[in-house]
């Protein structure tokens, strides 16, 4: 069966290429990697690209405001004409703590801004943008001999209005600390309605999951390292919902009095411990209707854990 993985780049470049060239002899499908305050996600991905010349690649995700769909489609482009249409575009709308505090951008109608984005895309890729809508006007079409292959664009979706608009508009969607209970009761019925609207049925939509996994002796550390990571995501309004309506409210409230991470949440969203309870989450994800499963070893590379997550994970 078809498993990716999400792979850091950490510290240490250098460690990174050597665990995606791992990836690549383990039968990954394809490594994944987050672009937020980062490296760049499209100079990361050439580099993996580069380092292991058969895996597939995809950016999960890049934030839309801070770049124009334009200048998205020619990275985007490049990129996929550079490592043979190896290439997944992920895209979405991020947060406002990121847009707005740290960049100053305005985040504003977030589901009619990624509609006029991916049709700007649509164009770019084609014959050329040709686009007049409230947020984006484009003339432009790429000024090359032979046009590269076009990437398909999978949009990062949590809550049910974005997973409708990515099963209208796009060919999958990127999922994170999204619990099993939740792809299946919420996410999936979500993009069978965007696909209902677009005249089409789920087959062919790429339901890509990033899973947090740590296969470990040390389950108490790894636990604790995990509950650090979730802690900024529990405050963030979009992710608050997405845990809320995955039945994580009055958990959640305890995280309110203490501003520690409840062992409950971290135990909904992420799995750590043996390859048996490791190996069981990733089947959760694949029975609620996950099509690409991302082995997501939890922290970073210099994680005790994260190679051997990274070795026991390939092929489940």
């Amino acid at each position: 069966m078809r498993i990716a993985a999400y792979l850091n780049s950490g510290r240490d470049f250098g460690t990174a290429l050597d665990l995606v060239r791992r990836a690549e002899t383990l039968g990954y499908e394809s490594v994944w990697v987050t672009h937020g305050a980062g490296r760049d996600s499209f100079a990361v991905l050439q580099a993996y690209g580069a380092a292991a010349p058969r895996l597939g690649l995809g950016n999960g995700v890049v934030p839309i405001y801070p770049r124009h769909p334009v200048s998205m489609a020619q990275a985007a482009l490049t990129l996929s004409e550079m490592t043979g249409g190896r290439f997944r575009l992920g895209i979405g709308v991020s947060h406002r703590s990121s847009m707005e505090a740290m960049l100053g951008l305005e985040l504003r109608e977030p589901l009619a801004m990624m509609r006029e984005y991916v049709a700007v895309l649509r164009g770019a890729f084609g014959d050329g943008a040709h686009f007049d809508g409230r947020h984006y006007r484009v003339r432009w079409s790429m000024a090359v001999p032979e046009r590269p292959p076009a990437p398909p664009i999978y949009l990062a979706t949590l809550s049910p209005k974005m997973c409708e608009l990515a099963g209208e508009i796009a060919d999958g969607a990127i999922l994170w600390l999204c619990s099993p209970a939740y792809v299946r009761e919420v996410a999936v019925p979500a993009f069978e309605r965007g696909r209902r609207r677009a005249g089409k049925s789920l087959a062919g939509f790429e339901i890509v999951a990033a899973v947090p996994l740590a296969v470990t002796d040390d389950p108490a550390g790894a636990s604790n390292a995990f509950r650090g990571e979730l802690t900024r995501y529990i405050q963030q309004p979009f992710y608050r919902a997405m845990m809320e309506r995955s039945g994580l409210g009055e958990t959640l409230r305890r995280f309110d009095e203490t501003g520690e991470t409840p062992d409950a949440v971290a135990r909904e969203l992420g799995a750590v411990g043996d390859a048996t309870t490791a190996r069981a989450y990733v089947r959760a994800y694949r029975d609620a209707g996950v099509t690409l499963p991302a082995i997501r070893p939890i922290t970073f590379p210099d994680a005790p854990w994260y190679r051997r997550t990274l070795e026991e994970a390939a092929g489940w």
